[in-house]
């Protein structure tokens, strides 16, 4: 059988090793250690925040920036509809509800326009939300220069979800960068890895504190074992961050290749009748984590469907764009506020192979697959 092709796969440098082995001959393999104190140094300033917290996830992350912005029971979070589900479910393990806010055309993240209507309703009901969640989706940090002073003016929080965007840029800031705080993701398809991780940054280096604090099961300064409060088992092993150490060293080279793949699957693919790519905002550089396209099934005479079973077909995994969470049955009780740009960027939607180890002949394999599915082009 052909070699499988996945969607996005981790991609070590050989820097990693080292730093792994340094960890196992420290004997730091525990949470805790010198690596993790250095990873978080070396992120914060990648990003240029001055604090950051390495943790277990990036929903762990998401988990603690909306505690730490007050985000309790019956609270309601304005939070990008169409998004993973870990965007949501931390909203939902504060006892919060998610208000999910449609997508624009233009970069497919949080429509800035929506959200300043429905934070003037509220305002006019006299409730408004207690913070505001939008997701830098697929590698494009959402409208900041819209959003941030939106939420600024209607006095409402504002935490950035970046989990899917770092190294990008937006008004020349990076990703991460935006909002009280911001959460990252370094799980296994992200464009570097620590196996599984996440980070926390802020600008307050009280809220980080305090973060770190509640991630290690909130243990007061005692000798003996003592809690006032409920603490969380989420930080990061010194081998995890020993290993992210090293995928920080190369994260421009992936951020090129994977842009490397958008150029190559949009110029042969763009032209077909009834394709289209994520577009890029004009306000800033997207990492083109995962290479996103739209297939309209009239003009291009096939369903996403049918194209991503032909990939797999070939053994090449693709995946449809994240089905919006305003449609998912566990948040049906959820208000949304639009939804049908999401809905059709879902129904036509599908993410490409897009690893940033992916070659010219892995890539050619995509498109020939999916060129064979349009009759336009069959021979």
């Amino acid at each position: 059988m052909t070699q499988r092709l996945y969607l996005s796969p981790p991609h070590m440098s050989g820097r990693e090793l080292k730093l792994v082995q340094d960890a196992f001959a420290s004997n730091w393999i525990a949470p805790l250690g010198p690596h993790v104190d250095a990873f978080e140094r070396e992120f914060a300033a990648l990003v240029a925040i001055p604090h950051a917290a390495a943790l277990s996830s990036g929903t762990a992350a998401l988990h603690l920036a909306l505690m730490l912005a007050g985000v309790e029971a019956m609270d309601e979070v304005m939070c990008s509809s169409l998004t993973f589900s870990a965007s949501a479910n931390a909203i939902a393990y504060c006892g919060a509800r998610p208000v999910f806010i449609d997508c624009d055309a233009t970069s497919w993240n949080l429509d800035p326009d929506l959200l300043e209507a429905e934070l003037e309703r509220c305002t006019r009901a006299g409730k408004l939300p207690r913070a505001v969640l939008p997701v830098d989706l697929y590698g494009q940090c959402a409208d900041f220069p819209r959003i941030e002073p939106i939420c600024e003016r209607f006095g409402v929080a504002l935490i950035e979800d970046a989990a899917e965007a770092l190294g990008a840029t937006c008004a020349g800031r990076p990703a991460g960068s935006f909002g009280r705080a911001a959460a990252f993701s370094f799980n296994g398809n992200k464009i570097i890895t620590t196996s599984g991780g996440g980070m926390l940054v802020s600008s307050d280096e009280a809220l980080i504190k305090r973060a770190r604090f509640l991630a290690t099961q909130a243990r007061d300064p005692a000798p003996h074992y003592q809690h006032s409060t409920i603490g969380y088992n989420y930080r990061m092993s010194n081998v995890l961050a020993a290993i992210g150490r090293g995928q920080l060293m190369v994260l421009e080279d992936r951020v090129e290749a994977r842009r490397a793949n958008f150029d190559a699957y949009s110029a042969a693919l763009g032209g077909l009748p009834g394709v289209a790519f994520m577009p890029e905002a004009p306000y800033g550089r997207c990492t083109r984590w995962l290479t996103c396209l739209t297939i309209d099934p009239v003009a291009f005479g096939a369903t996403r469907e049918d194209v991503r079973l032909a990939l797999e077909g070939e053994n090449i995994e693709s995946r449809p764009i994240w089905k919006p969470m305003h449609l998912q049955p566990v948040f049906a009780s959820c208000r949304a506020v639009g939804g049908s740009v999401s809905e059709r960027i879902f129904e036509r939607g599908l993410c490409l192979p897009s690893g940033s180890n992916l070659t010219v002949a892995d890539r050619g394999r995509v498109i020939a697959t999916v060129r064979r599915c349009c009759p336009a082009v069959r021979p």
